[in-house]
């Protein structure tokens, strides 16, 4: 793989090239309003397959405005990706934040602390500095919403906003590699948290990400990304995406029929959805099969294990593996903390040993296949951390990892001739990722 294909294009967090995560403009205050910033991108045109090559477009990005500076005293545009491990003070420091009245606005008001408290990794925050370390502006992602926490200077103190932003869609196009593992493909290929979890939830009922992927096996895909003024403040939906491993090829391609809820279709249009999910957590490992007389470590006897125990850190995140109806959420003695879901005809699922439920989880509600009902824990009679998992038809367990389980159905005629022609250009652009690790499309 030559220089190129390892460089990312503008309008993702991974446009900048990993050994320069500090960047950063400087002018006088009145070069600002003069000049502004220019970003560059390619694109896809949305034309058809035969039509996707690619262009670069010029985009001006306004600026905020211009402050009034003392003669010689210059202010510094600075932008941070968010690091795991930054504190405030780190953060504000590779800014060039150092003004101590800043600091303690930003440590006091409840609003733009909570705002900081809750940045993601790979979050962008933007700041104006004059050279002395003095705060002019900062901007900061609101987790969860289409806006941004501004923090102003009013002369000698400081305004916090929450101020609405129009996001622009893109299209981005990725593929990896199984080198060693999942976690180590997914951040080699640059891969959004949420876009990874997606990718596991999209063909969960087809593969164990866990535990059957090899070296060597690869995956590609198409997504979507929201930028605003060229930064990327979150991510979409996967509009395509294909695995290939040894032992098969899943390929899946979003589609909203004319009547309904938009879904996940093979080539030929059958569902990906299956009415269950392989594993009820995204990354875990299994530590006890389903056994008749397994050793238990507590009891110190023999004893029947009806079910499957995921290894997992507390406070992992507890999926349904099918729509349902919520049938107990409770303290039940040695399972701790239960959830038992009922779901079509004859079939209903165990989760046990959970530190939490969902908030507002309770008995009596809908849930979506997918959907974070509880947390994992270590409630009942546990020795570690995990999730003990049933699965039940007639309310008798039966091995979750032996079950042949009911398939969906496809698409009707009309809709699969119209799922067929917006698979066209989805296919295109998957053809393309296989050759380009990560690119920004429009």
């Amino acid at each position: 793989m030559n220089i190129e294909e390892k460089r990312i294009l503008a309008h993702s967090p991974a446009a900048i090239d990993q050994q320069r995560r500090h960047r950063w403009l400087a002018a006088a205050a009145g070069g600002f309003s003069l000049l502004g910033m220019v970003a560059a991108f390619a694109i896809v045109p949305a034309a058809g397959p035969a039509q996707l090559d690619q262009r670069t477009v010029i985009e001006q990005i306004p600026l905020p405005a211009a402050i009034k500076l003392d003669a010689g005293n210059q202010v510094f545009l600075r932008e941070e990706y968010i690091q795991r491990s930054d504190t405030l003070a780190s953060l504000m420091n590779r800014l060039g934040v150092t003004e101590r009245a800043a600091l303690e606005h930003l440590r006091q008001d409840q609003a733009a602390l909570q705002t900081i408290q809750h940045l993601r990794p790979g979050s962008v925050v933007t700041a104006r500095a004059s050279e002395n370390g003095a705060l002019h502006f900062l901007q900061l992602p609101v987790l969860d919403k289409d806006a941004m926490m501004v923090v102003e200077r009013r002369g000698e103190t400081f305004v916090t906003r929450e101020q609405a932003i129009a996001l622009e869609t893109r299209i981005v196009i990725g593929s990896g590699e199984i080198r060693s593992s999942w976690f180590e493909a997914t951040d080699a290929a640059d891969l959004p948290d949420a876009i990874a979890g997606q990718l596991v939830g999209i063909f969960g009922s087809e593969i164990d990400f866990h535990r059957d992927l090899r070296k060597g096996d690869r995956f590609t895909l198409v997504y979507e990304v929201f930028t605003h003024q060229g930064q990327v403040v979150r991510s979409g939906r996967i509009l395509a995406a294909e695995v290939t491993s040894r032992q098969k090829l899943l390929q899946a391609y979003w589609f909203q029929p004319a009547k309904g809820d938009g879904a996940y279709y093979t080539a030929d249009g059958k569902s990906v959805r299956k009415p269950f999910l392989l594993a009820p957590i995204e990354f875990s490992r299994v530590t006890s099969g389903f056994s008749d007389a397994r050793f238990h470590p507590i009891l110190q006897t023999l004893r029947a294990h009806k079910g499957v125990d995921y290894a997992a850190p507390i406070g992992t995140a507890v999926l349904a593996v099918a729509d349902g109806v919520v049938d107990t959420a409770e303290f039940q003695n040695g399972y701790g903390n239960l959830i038992v879901l009922k779901h079509q005809g004859t079939y209903s699922t165990a989760y046990g040993h959970l530190d939490d439920f969902a908030t507002g989880l309770r008995k009596g509600m809908r849930v979506r296949q997918g959907e974070t009902i509880g947390y994992v824990g270590q409630t009942g009679l546990a020795t570690g951390p995990h999730l003990h998992y049933e699965f039940r038809i007639n309310d008798e367990q039966v091995d979750p990892l032996a079950v042949a389980l009911p398939n969906s159905i496809p698409l009707d005629r009309a809709q699969l001739s119209r799922f067929k022609s917006a698979r066209l250009a989805l296919r295109a652009q998957l053809d393309m990722a296989k050759q380009v690790k990560l690119a920004a499309l429009e």
